[in-house]
């Protein structure tokens, strides 16, 4: 570029070129004008655009690159957070089978509740409904014995009342008997009133005789010989002998409790000795010195390549400054020569201002030739440098190409098949590659699970189950608990039953019990006789009839009031208590029959299934105080192997250094500088070809052609004072 520059200043020198100072007229001059004005304009806003690039990812690297200590900083902090975290990590997670176990030991010192329990539920739904029968029958006896010697007391006293109620009734009737024997009873009309109540006293009588209902005495003896046992002592007995299985179960288990806790001490100390056997904390020490290597390459380093930077930065920005000095230039050209530009002047005659535009454009030109070729050997080199890492480093890089490049096996070791493997653990054939290792870190796996370390130390083999809890089993297994002697109801009670059903409660006579005390006490309402009496007494003259039948009419009422209504309520009352207890003997036989054969099957339940019944609960209590250590197991496995010393912070810290640092901080600004600077030193080349026709146009020239309107036009040149006239 400078030599075609140099040639092409000689060959205007020799008004070639464009170089001549004289412009000759043509129709389509403005056309032309404009058409290089507005070209050279659009080019010149593409090549700012480029050197805007250029300033913006100069400025990004250099912004970036600042921000690289404390990227670094923050990447070899997560990673010795990584390393330093670990070992408390993993006695953590051993540290937590205290708890397990502790859990363990409160359900071994609670076996009565747990195991005795257990076993107590499965019993009583057939043995409570029983004894809770039993109970109820033994509350009946002594209810029904109350009820009959009440009922009995009742009947006394209904006799009582009744044989008052029978001479009351009899002095009543004598009276009027008497009364009715007076004289007047012979007149007539009174002697019909006489003969009506004379003919009514007959109803003056009782209607029942308590004296022939059956006696109660046999039945209240029979019940007092039963209750001479305690039937309800008996029944809590047999709760207490119930419900005193859970302590029975503890009292068998406290030696087996003893074997297990001590089992469970020595797997504490299994579980704490794997702690030194897993070797992640071995690879972790060994990465530790390569992150210290590491890290202080890049603090020795980092001012030297901040220094370097600097260095770039100014550089970058002069060739940023030449750029931008050339369009400065062909803008002025074109501000002063459209703005300077007079339509009306001639070539030789154009102002000042114009003539600056076009002397600008000129200079623009002579610039981009002296500064072309510099410009395009920095594109060059930084397109070689940038393109080149871009597909060769960062692109395989984010679709992993890169580590599969890596993983080819022989590649960078030609004994090792797998050079990963080789470095870890010394054995090239296990399939461990840089992708898979990057792709679990990414992923924040474990340590463990990202480097196979199982090739080293099986954990799954060590944290067995049935290596740890076998003796467990053996113990539940093997637990001898003997429940004998439940008794639920001993023959005393037994025979107390059998007695209630043969006492003869359900064969009393309720019938005729029902029909005596249903009954009105008298044979006509007393009320109703006295009333009548009285209204017939009213109808009588004065005299000692009508005050005798008067009076015996309120003797008649009190004796309602006094002897009549409390004999109803007697009566009532037995007749209430005695249907209540027909209800209750009603199938009496048949009940304690049925509670004779649900306390068999209950008893028989109790003496066959027992045995059967603590296997199944033992076997359960102890699923369930092993769960505990296969729970813990699991979630230790689970915790080394995936969760324990997960490796994020390396996959992050080789992001950063590739990724962010290398292709976001350098490689993309890099690519955006050169795309930018190229494409401005691109345009450059029609710029110069645009900036030297559009020059002609702002310039003031030397001569012009001149035209005559009046004759045939005859060109003319002007060089200098001379003029020439040609054809």
């Amino acid at each position: 570029m400078p030599l075609v520059g140099f040639v092409f200043s000689l060959c205007r020198c020799c008004n070639k070129c464009g170089g001549e100072m004289h412009q000759r007229q043509k129709k389509n001059g403005a056309a032309l004008k404009s058409y290089f004005t507005l070209s050279l304009l659009v080019i010149c806003i593409f090549i700012s655009f480029g050197i805007i690039y250029g300033f913006v990812a100069n400025q990004h690297i250099r912004t970036h690159i600042e921000k690289t200590r404390k990227l670094s900083e923050s990447n070899f902090n997560d990673l010795r957070t990584l390393l330093n975290a670990t070992p408390g990590q993993i006695d953590y997670v051993l540290d937590q089978y205290t708890t397990t176990k502790a859990r363990a030991f409160s359900d071994l010192d609670n076996i009565k509740l747990l195991l005795g329990d257990g076993i107590f539920k499965q019993l009583k739904p057939r043995v409570v409904p029983v004894l809770d029968d039993i109970k109820a029958m033994a509350e009946e006896i002594q209810e029904t014995r109350e009820t009959l010697v009440e009922v009995n007391s009742i009947l006394t006293d209904m006799r009582q009342l009744s044989a008052n109620l029978s001479n009351s009734l009899s002095n009543v009737k004598g009276n009027l008997e008497q009364a009715l024997t007076d004289p007047m009873c012979s007149v007539h009309p009174v002697m019909t009133t006489c003969s009506n109540i004379m003919n009514s006293l007959s109803l003056l009588d009782g209607s029942i005789d308590f004296d022939q209902l059956p006696s109660l005495d046999e039945q209240i003896g029979n019940l007092n010989d039963i209750l001479q046992t305690n039937l309800s002592s008996l029944v809590q007995k047999g709760y207490r002998s119930f419900n005193a299985i859970p302590g029975m179960v503890q009292n068998e288990t406290v030696n087996v409790v003893s074997d297990v806790k001590m089992t469970l001490d020595s797997i504490g100390s299994d579980i704490k000795n794997i702690s030194k056997n897993i070797p992640i904390q071995d690879k972790l020490s060994n990465f530790i010195r390569y992150l210290n290597d590491t890290e202080n390459y890049i603090h020795r380093h980092l001012p030297t390549l901040e220094e370097y930077d600097s260095y770039r930065w100014l550089g970058s920005l002069v060739v940023c400054c030449l750029l931008t000095l050339i369009v400065i230039f062909y803008f002025l050209g074109l501000l002063c020569g459209t703005y300077g530009y007079n339509q009306n002047a001639t070539p030789t005659r154009r102002g000042c201002v114009s003539n600056t535009g076009g002397i600008f454009l000129m200079v623009g030109v002579g610039f981009s030739f002296f500064f072309c070729w510099l410009l395009m050997t920095i594109v060059v080199l930084t397109f070689v440098v940038g393109g080149n890492v871009e597909k060769l480093v960062c692109e395989p890089y984010q679709n992993k190409m890169l580590f599969q490049v890596l993983d080819t096996p022989y590649l960078l070791n030609a004994n090792w098949k797998y050079y990963l493997s080789g470095m870890v653990f010394n054995k090239p054939d296990i399939h461990l590659t840089f992708e898979q290792v990057y792709s679990d870190c990414k992923e924040n796996k474990g340590i463990y699970a990202t480097l196979k370390l199982e090739n080293t130390y099986n954990i799954s083999e060590h944290l067995s189950i049935k290596e740890h809890t076998g003796n467990i089993n053996n113990n539940f297994e093997n637990m001898n608990i003997r429940i004998d002697n439940i008794v639920l109801l001993d023959e005393a009670g037994r025979r107390n039953l059998m007695n209630f059903s043969s006492s003869g409660i359900d064969k009393i006579d309720y019938g005729a019990f029902m029909a005596a005390t249903g009954k009105n006490p008298t044979k006509v309402n007393l009320l109703s006789f006295a009333n009548d009496l009285e209204v017939k007494a009213n109808h009588l003259p004065p005299g000692n009839l009508k005050q005798t039948l008067k009076n015996n009419a309120g003797i008649l009422r009190n004796i309602h009031r006094d002897e009549i209504i409390p004999l109803q309520k007697l009566m009532s009352a037995v007749h209430q208590k005695l249907k209540e207890l027909q209800q209750k003997s009603s199938g009496l036989g048949v009940k304690v029959a049925n509670i004779i054969r649900f306390l068999d099957s209950a008893q028989d339940f109790i003496t066959n299934r027992i045995s059967t019944i603590i296997a199944e609960e033992s076997k359960k209590y102890g699923n369930t105080i092993i769960s505990y250590f296969e729970h813990y197991l699991q979630w230790v496995k689970i915790s080394i192997t995936e969760q324990m010393a997960a490796c994020k912070p390396v996959a992050t810290a080789l992001d950063s250094a590739i990724d962010v640092f290398l292709c976001s901080y350098i490689i993309d600004p890099l690519n955006l500088f050169w795309f930018g600077i190229g494409k401005a030193t691109a345009f450059l080349l029609p710029a110069i070809i645009f900036a030297v026709k559009l020059a002609k146009y702002y310039r003031r020239m030397d001569s012009e052609d001149v035209y005559d309107d009046d004759v045939e036009t005859i060109p003319m040149k002007k060089y200098g004072k001379c003029q020439y006239w040609f054809s």
